[in-house]
């Protein structure tokens, strides 16, 4: 017997805003909205989804676990995500062929290159 894959959680100070954030950016839908947590999912019935939990703290280092996302046009990905509020950060990755952002809360996401074929 394997596993199922469910969610994946995400601290956050203010998770409604938060999961609104990545709702827009990912093209997801809010699918439950209560005060101990908030949850995402492309659809209702798609997993895993993402699920945002309220923490007292401001986030400290670097993640652990990241999001790396893939679009067809990276430059144009990154602004957007910049024009809705993400920041470029710098965790040592050096000279690279991906984006390293932040979201409005400071967790940290890739955006890659195209796929080649």
């Amino acid at each position: 017997m394997t596993a199922v894959w469910e969610n994946l959680v995400v601290d956050a100070r203010d998770p409604s805003r938060l999961a609104s954030w990545w709702a827009e950016a990912l093209g997801y839908q809010v699918i439950t909205d209560k005060p101990d947590e908030v949850e995402i999912r492309r659809t209702p019935d798609t997993l895993p989804g993402l699920v945002f939990v309220p923490v007292a703290g401001a986030k400290e280092g670097k993640n652990r676990l990241h999001i790396d996302l893939r679009p067809a046009d990276m430059e144009a990905e990154v602004e957007r995500l910049v024009d809705m509020g993400a920041r470029h950060v710098d965790i040592g990755q050096g000279d690279v062929e991906w984006t390293v952002l932040a979201d409005p809360e400071g967790n940290e996401f890739c955006v890659l290159r195209e796929r080649e074929e």
